[in-house]
């Protein structure tokens, strides 16, 4: 029955959302409270004394860092919107979900996993840079922006991490603790899942000239994001022996986080790429369980 549960979650958050997004929306100050428990639970999982980086990790997060440049530095000319959207899926630190799905596909969960906190607090030092760049605070200077977007992001990337490893040493007994009930970071990640599509749904639906034509446009980029760094990234993970690891570390993004970093940080239409991305993200996520099981 649980399994059943978890199997159907994906979709019954995002139609519940999609659904009920008048509700829904109205939750959206929950998200980085979300964000937070979601990731402070799935850090207490981890072993970091068994926790080791290698050259895998430096070439994912150089394809994660600059192909978000040059997915945006390519976009622009066409649509600003659809660019920043690009600049998101790819921008976005991996899934917390990811070693999981690793694990069942015969890949290194230690691999992933290190990966996941490394592209994490990447993304918390980087992501205020690339969006102060982008211009999407005018009313702000350059170095206020930076700091306003550095008081939002840190807390909610950094925090986890550092409280993590304070609960390891203070109190033990407590962390083994969180360590056994990871079920709950699925459930969090299901309810921030609803929100944040509600507020996307919302967002569409009470927009002024909509442009259908842009956000088709943006949900086909998504899927060509998708794939192409699943399969980059098995590619890159094939030269150091562990071709799953280097897919799901690329491909599998943190897509709350991701859509929650276009509501709040640039253009709001943009989310609907990353909201697009879940969807191709799960597909390609479960072919690969049906392949492996056949």
């Amino acid at each position: 029955m649980l399994q059943t549960i978890k199997t159907w979650m994906l979709p019954l958050a995002m139609l519940s959302g999609a659904f009920f997004y008048e509700f829904f929306q109205q939750l959206s100050f929950l998200t980085p409270g979300l964000i937070f428990s979601m990731l402070f639970i799935t850090y207490c999982k981890l072993s970091f004394r068994d926790l080791k980086f290698s050259g895998l990790h430096i070439w994912l997060l150089m394809v994660q860092l600059i192909g978000c440049l040059v997915v945006y530095g390519g976009l622009v000319w066409f649509d600003p919107v659809v660019a920043e959207g690009g600049l998101i899926c790819v921008l976005a630190p991996t899934a917390t979900a990811a070693a999981v799905v690793t694990g069942m596909l015969g890949g290194s969960v230690a691999c992933l996993a290190a990966y996941t906190l490394m592209s994490s607090l990447v993304v918390a030092v980087v992501s205020p840079l690339i969006f102060t760049l982008l211009g999407e605070h005018p009313d702000m200077s350059f170095w206020t922006s930076i700091l306003y977007i550095c008081r939002q992001v840190m807390p909610v990337l950094v925090l986890p991490f550092a409280l993590a490893l304070l609960l390891e040493r203070v109190f033990p007994a407590v962390h083994r603790r969180l360590k056994k009930l990871q079920i709950l970071s699925f459930y969090l990640w299901a309810l921030g899942l609803t929100i944040v599509t509600g507020k996307t749904v919302y967002f569409i639906v009470h927009q002024e000239n909509a442009n259908v034509v842009e956000e088709w446009w943006m949900a086909a980029l998504a899927l060509v994001i998708c794939i192409f760094q699943f399969g980059l990234g098995r590619r890159i993970g094939r030269r150091y022996g562990d071709a799953v690891s280097g897919g799901q570390g690329l491909g599998q993004k943190n897509t709350i986080l991701a859509i929650w970093m276009a509501q709040v940080y640039l253009n709001p239409l943009s989310s609907i790429a990353p909201a697009s991305y879940v969807l191709w993200q799960n597909i390609i996520n479960s072919y690969q369980l049906w392949k492996t099981r056949n």
